[in-house]
C-alpha cells in the first residue's frame, strides 16, 4: 500500500444521475399461493372447452367412449416454473369411475405420458411415471397427495412435483382395474397448484439490485425465485430420494438443492444458496437448520455428512469443507454468535481429526488416505492423491475457521489454523502448479493424466493461494481453453469415467470463478460470462428458473432428471450484490463490512443488503471522467469503503486529509468508524 498525498481543491464532474429503483417490476414469484395456468399448450383426441381451465368459462370435458379410440389429454402452461402440490377439480364423471394420468415437466421436451421426474424414480416406486387417480361420478377435488386409493398399489400418485407443464389425459393403467377405467367421461372445473415454497412477494424483499443492465437486474431477481423455490419445509413424503427423510428435520424450513429432484438438503449448495437467501429475504434460518443438523451427526473421526441421504453416510470428500465456509458465511451475514459458540467444537474436530488426518508428508489434503479413495464430490469425480480444488478449498476453511477462533477469542486456534493455511497454499504452488500453460493441475497424480479444472483454478484465486500474476494466468486459461457459448467448461480435457467434461457447465463451480475474476480485476470479463451462462439458461424453457447443470450444446446435461430449479446456480446473485454493488461483510453480522463496487463497463448500480443492525445501501455511477459512491450504514457498525481511484477524491464534499486513505491494486481505500452516510467523489 501507499498514501495518497492530499488533494486541497479539485472539481469533481459530475456523473450519471441514478433513476428512482423500480426493483419491483422485476419480480417473479407469483402473487398467491395458488396458482392457476395460464394457457393451454394443446390438446389432443376429444376434448371440448379446453379453454376454460384458462378463463373460468365453464367445464372442460374429455371424452374416450371406448379404449379402441384416441387417449384425449389437455396440456396446460403455468407460465413459470412452480413447485407444491396440483389440484384439479371435477364438475363430475361417467359412473365407472374414469381414470386420469398426469404428468408434469418442466420443459416441453419432456413432456409425455411420463414426468420428466417424480420421487418414485428414485426410491420407493409407487407410480410408472405419471399419477394416477380414479374420479367418481359427482363433484370432487383431487389433490394430488403420495400414496395410493387402493391396496397400497393401486391408482397411485406421487404427491408434490416441479414444474412448468403439466399433462391430463383420460386414461387408466392396466393394474388399477378394477377400481377405475380408461375409458368414457370426465368433466374437469379447474386446474390449480398449491405453491408450498417460500413465496418472495415484493413485500418480503430485505435486500434488492438494480443496475444500469437489464438483463443482469433480472438475472438478479430470477435467481432469488429460483431459491425460493427450493426453500420450504421438510416434509418426508416430499424429499427426494425418499431415504433422506430424518426426523431431525421433519417440519423445518430449509434449504434443498433443486425443486423438483434432489429435494435433500446439502451442504455444498448451501455454499451459494445461503447467500442468496441472506441476501433477499429475512429466510437465514433455512440455512442455520441444515448446518446445524448436519454437524449434529458428525462422525467420530470429525467427518461431517453433506445430506441427510443414506442415514447422514454419502461419503463427499469436499462437503465437510463447506460446512465450515457455509457455517462462517452464516455467522457473517446473520451475526448468530450463539451457533459460532455451539458448533466450535464441531469446527475443531473436522479441521484437526478428519482432514488432518488425510493430509500427507507435503502438507496437502491427499483423497485416497484412510480409505477415502472411493469418496466424491460435487460432481462424484474419480479424482485421487493432491487435487488443487480440494486443497484451495482446504486453504479457505482453514482461513475461515482462524476469523472464527478470534472471534471467539482463542488466537491459539486462530495461529494454528493460519500457519497450517500458509503452509497448504505454499505446497499447492510448489507441488500443483503447472507452468507450461500457466494454470494449477486439476492433481499431482500422474497416472490420472494431465488436465486443468475450473474448480481448483477458481477457488485459489478466492482462497489467496495464488498471486496476481498467477491469478490473472489461470484465469486466461479458463478463457482460453474451456469456454463455450453457454458458460465455462469445467474442464479442459476429458476425465476418465465422466461424459462431456469439456463441454458440461456448472453454474456452482462458475460461481467461484466469477469471484475470482472480480477478485482479480476481471470484472468486464465476468460480467462476459455472466451473460453467456445465465443468457443461455433464461433464454431456454423453462425460463427464469436455473438449471442443475448445461451439457453439450447448452443441453439439460442429464436430460430429463436434470433439475431445472436448482439453489446451487443462484451465485450470480450474490455475484452482483457482493461485488458489483459491492457490499460484504467482515465482521459477524456485518459488524464490520466493506462497500468495494467492481463497476466493469456499467453504468450504475444500486440495490440494499440487510444486517442485524439495519440495511446498508449504497449507490454509485460513473462516467469516462468521474465515479460517485453514495453509502448508508446502520449505526454501531464500521467498515472499508474501497472505489476506484483518481486524480481528485473527496468525502462528503471535502477532500479527504492526507493519510486518511490508501491505494491497493487501483483502489482508494478509507476506514470508516461508524455507521451513517458518506458521498464519495472521484474525478
Amino acid at each position: 500500500m501507499r498514501t495518497v498525498p492530499l488533494i486541497l481543491a479539485c472539481a469533481v464532474v459530475p456523473a450519471l444521475a441514478i433513476p428512482e429503483a423500480n426493483w419491483r417490476q422485476y419480480v417473479r414469484a407469483p402473487s398467491s399461493t395458488t396458482i392457476y395456468p395460464k394457457k393451454v399448450l394443446s390438446t389432443h383426441g376429444n376434448v371440448t372447452n379446453a379453454q376454460g381451465l384458462i378463463q373460468n368459462h365453464g367445464i372442460a370435458t374429455l371424452s374416450r367412449p371406448s379404449t379402441n379410440d384416441t387417449v384425449p389429454y389437455i396440456e396446460l402452461d403455468f407460465g413459470i416454473n412452480i413447485v407444491g402440490f396440483p389440484k384439479i377439480s371435477f364438475a363430475g364423471a361417467s359412473d365407472n369411475h374414469p381414470g386420469v394420468r398426469v404428468s408434469f415437466s418442466e420443459s416441453t421436451e419432456y413432456l409425455s405420458n411420463s414426468s420428466d421426474f417424480t420421487r418414485s424414480d428414485n426410491g420407493q416406486t409407487i407410480t410408472p411415471g405419471s399419477d394416477q387417480h380414479a374420479v367418481p361420478s359427482g363433484a370432487s377435488d383431487w389433490v394430488d397427495t403420495y400414496g395410493c386409493q387402493h391396496n397400497g398399489t393401486q391408482v397411485c400418485s406421487d404427491g408434490l412435483h416441479g414444474f412448468r407443464y403439466m399433462r391430463i389425459a383420460l386414461d387408466a393403467l392396466d393394474k388399477d382395474a378394477p377400481y377405475t377405467s380408461p375409458n368414457s367421461t370426465v368433466d374437469i372445473k379447474s386446474v390449480s397448484l398449491n405453491f408450498t415454497a417460500f413465496l418472495g412477494t415484493p413485500d418480503t424483499y430485505t435486500g434488492w439490485f438494480q443496475c444500469s443492465d437489464e438483463k443482469l437486474n433480472q438475472y438478479w431477481f430470477d435467481a432469488a425465485y429460483t431459491n425460493e423455490m427450493v426453500t420450504d419445509h421438510f416434509r418426508a413424503t416430499d424429499v427426494d430420494p425418499r431415504d433422506a427423510a430424518t426426523p431431525t428435520l421433519e417440519g423445518k424450513l430449509v434449504l434443498f438443492d433443486g425443486a423438483k429432484r434432489d429435494r435433500d438438503p446439502y451442504i455444498g449448495d448451501i455454499a451459494v444458496s445461503g447467500r442468496t437467501a441472506y441476501l433477499t429475504h429475512n429466510i437465514s434460518e433455512a440455512a442455520m437448520n441444515v448446518l446445524a443438523d448436519m454437524a449434529d451427526h458428525q462422525r467420530s473421526d470429525g467427518w461431517i455428512p453433506p445430506a441427510s441421504i443414506n442415514n447422514y453416510t454419502l461419503p463427499l470428500f469436499d462437503y465437510a469443507l463447506y460446512w465450515v465456509t457455509t457455517s462462517w458465511d452464516y455467522v457473517l451475514y446473520n451475526g448468530d454468535m450463539d451457533y459460532a459458540k455451539t458448533y466450535y467444537t464441531h469446527l475443531t474436530n473436522v479441521l484437526d481429526k478428519f482432514y488432518a488426518s488425510v493430509t500427507d508428508a507435503k502438507s496437502l489434503l491427499n483423497k485416497g488416505m484412510k480409505g477415502t479413495d472411493g469418496y466424491g464430490d460435487y460432481a462424484f469425480l474419480p479424482r485421487t492423491g493432491e487435487v488443487t480444488y480440494y486443497n484451495a478449498l482446504y486453504v479457505e476453511a482453514l482461513k475461515n475457521a482462524a476469523t472464527w477462533a478470534t472471534s471467539l477469542k482463542d488466537t491459539t486456534s486462530a495461529d494454528r489454523w493460519t500457519k497450517r493455511a500458509s503452509a497448504v497454499s505454499t505446497a499447492i504452488n510448489a507441488h500443483l502448479w503447472d507452468d507450461s500453460v500457466g494454470a494449477y493441475l486439476d492433481t499431482s497424480n500422474a497416472t490420472a493424466g494431465v488436465r486443468h479444472a475450473q474448480d481448483g483454478n477458481s477457488i485459489a484465486v478466492i482462497a489467496g493461494v495464488a498471486n496476481a500474476s498467477r491469478a490473472n494466468s489461470s484465469l486466461d486459461y479458463i478463457s482460453k481453453n474451456m469456454q463455450q457459448p453457454y458458460g465455462n467448461a469445467f474442464y479442459d480435457s476429458a476425465l476418465p469415467g465422466v461424459d462431456n467434461t469439456t463441454e458440461r457447465v456448472y453454474a456452482f463451480i462458475s460461481y467461484f470463478e466469477l469471484q475470482a475474476r472480480f477478485l482479480a480485476n476481471q470484472a468486464n470479463s465476468a460480467l462476459e460470462e455472466i451473460d453467456r451462462l445465465y443468457g443461455w439458461m433464461s433464454s431456454q424453457d423453462p425460463g427464469v428458473t436455473y438449471w442443475e447443470g448445461i451439457g453439450p450444446g447448452g443441453s439439460k446435461y442429464e436430460q430429463s432428471y436434470t433439475s431445472l430449479a436448482h439453489g446451487w446456480s443462484t451465485g450470480v446473485l450474490p455475484i452482483l450484490s457482493n461485488f458489483v454493488l459491492g457490499i460484504m461483510p467482515t465482521g459477524p453480522g456485518f459488524s464490520t463490512w466493506s462497500v468495494k463496487p467492481y463497476p466493469g463497463n456499467l453504468d450504475w448500480a444500486s440495490g440494499q443488503v440487510a444486517t442485524p443492525h439495519g440495511p446498508i445501501s449504497a449507490s454509485w455511477t460513473r462516467s469516462s471522467k468521474s465515479f460517485e459512491l453514495d453509502i448508508t450504514a446502520p449505526a454501531g457498525t464500521k467498515g472499508l469503503i474501497a472505489v476506484p481511484t483518481g486524480s481528485h477524491i473527496l468525502l462528503n464534499g471535502r477532500p479527504l486529509a492526507s493519510g486518511s486513505y490508501q491505494v491497493q491494486d487501483g483502489y482508494a481505500q478509507l476506514n470508516v468508524t461508524s455507521g451513517g452516510s458518506y458521498k464519495i467523489q472521484v474525478n
